[in-house]
């Protein structure tokens, strides 16, 4: 899969892990999809540190989600990303501290770009903006952004048209990919990844399957490319 989009599965609804995310995984980790991730919220360490080996076991690549804001928040959620053992830490504002305490550590670093701000996240700003921090924040050393398109208070596809004709190192579309028309959408721009969570629960893409038939069919559209 390494020419193709990855698809990160989140585990998890309304901000927050589902709290059988763990048999949930188990009943889809013989699926072929390689990244998967979950919320800092939602499950106690113990059972995080569980659900990520339990995915490590099955050769799969773990996102750790955080949507907090301040730099201690976003500190304390890298020492959490790296005492469970993930892959990678998405979201956060940037933070140059939070950057050289992983500087060292195995867990990479995707932080939010643009002006994020409540609860779920809304990305703000010019068009212009948001891709001048993404240029910032890559600059200084993270392993890539996260852009949370569909939570945009603009154009969403305006957005992602002009975002990555910029933008070259690896970008997550993260937020609100609940429908075949967006999962479309965001697949023509290429990005190195995208997040769907929610939608999978509530079965926005095979009304009649179950958590695993959608995770299997969007998967499954990604290789028709």
């Amino acid at each position: 899969m390494e020419n193709k989009v990855r698809l990160i599965v989140m585990l998890t609804k309304n901000d927050e892990t589902v709290p059988d995310a763990i048999e949930v995984f188990k009943d889809c980790k013989n699926l072929p999809v390689e990244c998967w991730g979950f919320k800092d919220i939602g499950l106690p360490i113990d059972k995080m540190k569980q659900l990520v080996e339990e995915m490590k076991a099955s050769q799969k690549k773990t996102f750790l989600e955080v949507v907090r804001y301040s730099e201690e928040e976003g500190l304390e959620s890298a020492k959490l990303a790296v005492e469970c053992g993930f892959d990678y830490l998405v979201g956060t504002i940037f933070y140059p501290s939070i950057l050289d305490y992983l500087g060292d550590k195995a867990t990479k670093y995707f932080p939010f770009c643009g002006n994020i701000y409540s609860h779920p996240s809304i990305l703000g700003g010019s068009v212009e903006e948001i891709i001048n921090h993404a240029k910032e924040i890559l600059s200084q050393g993270a392993d890539g952004v996260d852009l949370l398109a569909y939570r945009y208070t603009g154009n969403a596809l305006e957005l992602m048209d002009n975002f990555f004709k910029e933008i070259k190192k690896p970008v997550i579309v993260a937020g609100s990919i609940n429908s075949w028309k967006r999962v479309e959408e965001v697949l023509q721009f290429n990005p190195w990844g995208f997040t769907i969570g929610g939608a999978f629960f509530d079965k926005k893409f095979l009304p009649e399957g179950n958590f695993k038939d959608q995770v299997d069919a969007v998967f499954e559209r990604i290789n028709k490319l």
